[in-house]
């Protein structure tokens, strides 16, 4: 009887955790290459241009960002974020 009484006591503090959302599994991959098509399909200048060649650097590995792609999207979610796309 006690046990009944102290899960009906504690069941409506159970509606004030907030639910634990799925992890996205969506990854995508993109390479220089890839960048480089996109640009020479959009119209007008300047073409395609890196100057700084970070579409092809791994600048972030000491951040555990060790690939070209990862270094692409890392870098496309920093402008998406900071609304600069």
């Amino acid at each position: 009887m006690q046990s009944l009484v102290i899960a009906l006591a504690l069941a409506p503090a159970a509606a004030y955790v907030a639910p634990v959302a799925p992890k996205a599994t969506t990854k995508l991959a993109e390479s220089k290459a890839d960048l480089m098509a996109l640009q020479e399909s959009l119209p007008g200048p300047p073409g395609y241009w890196d100057p700084l060649d970070l579409a092809g650097s791994t600048i972030l590995a000491q951040y555990g960002v060790d690939t070209v792609e990862a270094n692409i999207g890392w870098f496309r979610h920093a402008e998406i974020k900071h609304g600069r796309v």
